[in-house]
């Protein structure tokens, strides 16, 4: 059983103010968001520990992001109408690149 000190629990998320690898919250030293856990635990339904064995982390750390996606609501809201506002300017605008779709054919 692993066993985490209140300052490890604190450190888990990084919000994406304080991130140099992303801009939003995710686990830390990962590109793993809050919200991606999040939507595969809460909205898809998997098992905490499913998701923790797919990405390498641990049960506690799948459960401190979804701790977080919680305690910081406003913050999480903010990070989807982001998410939204850029989806919605990338159907508009046919240069932003959105995925390996997007791509020009080399």
């Amino acid at each position: 059983m692993v066993c985490f000190t209140m300052s490890e629990q604190m450190n888990t998320v990084v919000s994406g103010d304080e991130s140099d690898i992303h801009d939003e919250p995710h686990i830390r030293d990962r590109r793993i968001t809050v919200g991606h856990i999040h939507a595969l635990v809460e909205e898809r339904g998997l098992d905490a520990q499913t998701v923790a064995d797919r990405f390498d982390l641990t049960a506690s750390e799948v459960y401190h992001a979804l701790a977080y996606y919680h305690d910081h609501p406003e913050e999480m809201r903010a990070v989807e109408k982001r998410r939204r506002e850029l989806h919605e300017a990338a159907e508009e605008d046919p240069e932003i690149i959105t995925g390996p779709e997007d791509l020009p054919e080399s």
